[in-house]
């Protein structure tokens, strides 16, 4: 397949360009700046607030498209966005993928929730929802059109946990927002990059698919992991809202303390998806 991927160049996006390109597909990158690339990488040049260059990369010869850039904030925006990147798709059965994330939940009690639950979104993601809603609008348009909500990514290094051991190493030791009992569903970043393979691949229009190997790590316990990650002896302590909120802004503290239980296991069952990477606590504490 020829697949045009939107934020190709991120911590999520390199890992699955990476992916794709091992499984014999070929990437073209939707990026602001192809100077950034190498001269021989095949790109197209535009912005997510412009829907005329969003409609122009999505030529005839591309496979499938695959929306990873970073949401604007502006729900009108990501709307147009959507809309133009799905308009020549219309009618020919090719597919969308459009990257959301497991906080449109909202907070989930302690049973696991799936992709039929109802959304709560918080304020980081708020009308994320609405978004959602208008990729699977068009899959009755003929476009293969499927949401992917990952967990919270870790691997190699980076994603929150990565910002988490920047946070020990400066404070001394692991820190976690809300309660003890607060957990995070979670998915190495290469096994969410296989997801996204197969969901460009193998998901039937109109699917909605949780990206979480791990249905409910406990916060407590990533940070104790993170503090050994940053050279520090397993030591873990609360951090108060406010606190956080000071430092990082209230809507992503207020994601940092959400306690959530997500299954992923309709990707398992439904596309073959086999999450085969270390656990995250077993990856922070014996860092390779």
């Amino acid at each position: 397949m020829k697949v045009l991927v939107l934020g190709s160049t991120g911590y999520i996006g390199s890992a699955v360009t990476r992916r794709l390109t091992a499984e014999g597909h070929q990437v073209v990158h939707f990026v602001k700046d192809a100077g950034r690339l190498g001269p021989d990488v095949a790109s197209r040049v535009g912005d997510l607030a412009d829907p005329a260059s969003l409609r122009a990369a999505v030529t005839d010869d591309i496979d499938a498209v695959l929306n990873l850039a970073t949401p604007t904030g502006d729900e009108t925006v990501d709307a147009a966005a959507v809309d133009a990147l799905t308009e020549r798709l219309r009618g020919t059965g090719r597919a969308f993928v459009y990257t959301s994330g497991v906080w449109v939940l909202g907070a989930t009690g302690d049973t696991a929730v799936g992709e039929d639950a109802a959304t709560d979104a918080i304020a980081i993601v708020g009308y994320r929802p609405h978004i959602e809603q208008r990729v699977l609008a068009s899959a009755a348009e003929d476009v293969r059109a499927v949401v992917l909500r990952p967990g919270i990514v870790y691997g190699h290094g980076g994603g929150i946990p990565g910002l988490m051991t920047g946070w020990a190493k400066e404070h001394g030791t692991g820190r976690y927002v809300g309660s003890p009992a607060t957990r995070w569903p979670m998915v190495h970043v290469d096994d969410l990059a296989e997801l996204f393979v197969l969901a460009l691949t193998k998901a039937e229009e109109g699917s909605v698919l949780h990206g979480v190997a791990h249905e409910g790590v406990p916060v407590a316990a990533l940070a104790a992991a993170v503090d050994i990650a940053a050279g520090g002896t397993g030591r873990a302590e609360p951090w108060p809202l406010e606190q956080a909120a000071e430092a990082v802004g209230a809507p992503f503290a207020e994601a940092l303390a959400l306690n959530q239980v997500v299954s992923g296991r309709r990707a398992v069952t439904d596309l073959g998806w086999r999450p085969r990477h270390p656990y995250v606590l077993t990856e922070l504490a014996e860092p390779a």
